[in-house]
């Protein structure tokens, strides 16, 4: 099989690395791919959001299978232009794909269907979202409608920081047409984790779970990002916790979707707060997330190629997975200043003797320099591994990111430690 991967991060460099072991896999395609995939694929100019670029060269290439990392392409409608050229891709539709691409669209679904989410109202102007602000109980929760790279959502603790979230978002326009609808929502309490399942239109595939950490700073501080770290299995998982996920959230949006003739077939994922009253969904994803996909897929025993195909062929019904019993992490290696202004261009070392102590180091934003790979992005490098405790795993990342340096280099020190 020749299988073309779209998108340049981390997430994708993940997927590259674990449909390589595939022994169905003759040929890997990335576009635009990144430096650390240069060994296990051909880079291919093409942009995510260039979607026609993308099927001609599916087409010129008979590639038997395209995997979408990024969510742009999947708004911009890359699945439904492959369908009508009956080529195979593994994605969801365009209108399938807006329970992530349209805020609101998702949380009007969840309401219809009775899937546990936060109470939420939705605003067009932003004088009428102030206003509310005068009578609003604190803290609550102001999102970008659109897609916003996952930094579209600020927790606001008092009207203050509301007023100054509306400001940047509808004002100032921050995230441009993304920004011109909020939903403001109450603030939930709990513990955050992350469940994400294949979907083929009609069954569900649930991968292992896994919880990431989005906050830019030590003790969950600082700004959203588009994550810091992960680590799989989510501690707070039992099987109890799980067959509730799959009975209230998964299934019914399955069904619902599908009611609404927008068959979901591709990654769903689900966004979770675990409350005293239940699991309840935080936001929806059309795709695998990042860097949640880097620790569930270094668990990952089976063959990915044969649930990715499943899927796209609408028959998931004798895919089974192998799951490794042990834990994985993952530690984002960033540029000092992200998700703000930071710089880039910076030399990357010690790749090959962190590499040495058994971690896998995945590319997430980086460019070839001159002298080998410099930073290129917010987030840079993503170091991860396995072992059979939690506490082996991380110890093993930390060394492993002790032989890594660049300029201006950040990164979480509690990942897998402590969670508020």
């Amino acid at each position: 099989m020749k299988i073309l991967i779209v998108g340049s991060g981390g997430r994708e460099h993940a997927l590259v690395w674990k449909i390589s072991q595939s022994k169905r896999v003759t040929k890997i395609f990335a576009a635009p791919g990144n430096p650390g995939m240069k060994q296990l694929a051909d880079l291919v100019d093409i942009k995510p959001a260039s979607i026609i670029e993308l099927a001609d060269f599916a087409q010129e290439q008979k590639i038997d299978l395209t995997v979408v990392g990024p969510e742009q392409p999947l708004g911009l409608g890359i699945v439904d232009e492959f369908n009508n050229r009956n080529l195979k891709i593994f994605g969801p539709t365009q209108k399938a794909a807006m329970i992530e691409t349209s805020k609101s669209f998702a949380k009007d679904f969840m309401r219809k269907n009775n899937i546990p989410t936060a109470d939420f109202k939705v605003f067009n102007a932003a004088a009428v979202a102030l206003e509310y602000f005068q009578k609003a109980k604190f803290p609550l929760v102001i999102k970008a409608d659109g897609l916003a790279s996952g930094k579209g959502v600020f927790i606001c603790r008092k009207k203050d920081e509301a007023d100054e979230a509306i400001k940047e978002v509808m004002l100032d326009g921050k995230f441009g047409q993304s920004g011109e609808r909020v939903v403001i929502e109450e603030f939930l309490s709990g513990q955050e984790m992350t469940f994400m399942a294949v979907c083929d239109g009609k069954r569900i595939f649930p991968l292992a779970t896994s919880m990431d950490y989005k906050k830019a700073l030590e003790d969950d501080t600082g700004p959203n990002t588009g994550g810091m770290g992960a680590i799989s299995p989510a501690p707070q998982i039992s099987k109890d916790l799980f067959n509730q996920i799959m009975k209230t959230i998964i299934q019914p949006t399955i069904s619902g979707l599908k009611f609404e003739n927008k068959e979901y077939k591709g990654l769903l994922y689900a966004g979770l707060m675990i409350t005293r009253e239940g699991p309840k969904v935080l936001e929806f994803n059309a795709r695998f997330g990042d860097p949640e996909t880097q620790v569930v897929l270094m668990r990952l025993k089976s063959d990915l190629v044969d649930i990715l195909e499943g899927s796209a062929d609408e028959n998931l019904f004798d895919i089974v997975a192998d799951w490794d019993e042990n834990v994985s992490g993952c530690v984002v290696l960033a540029a000092r200043g992200y998700p703000q202004k930071y710089a880039k261009g910076q030399k990357i070392q010690g790749l090959e003797r962190a590499k040495s102590l058994g971690v896998e180091v995945f590319h997430a934003g980086t460019a070839m320099g001159k002298d080998g790979p410099v930073s290129a992005g917010g987030r840079v490098l993503n170091v991860c591994a396995t072992a059979p405790t939690l506490k082996e795993a991380m110890d093993k990342i930390y060394d492993g990111i002790s032989f890594i340096t660049f300029d201006d280099m950040t990164f979480r020190r509690d990942i897998g430690w402590s969670r508020k």
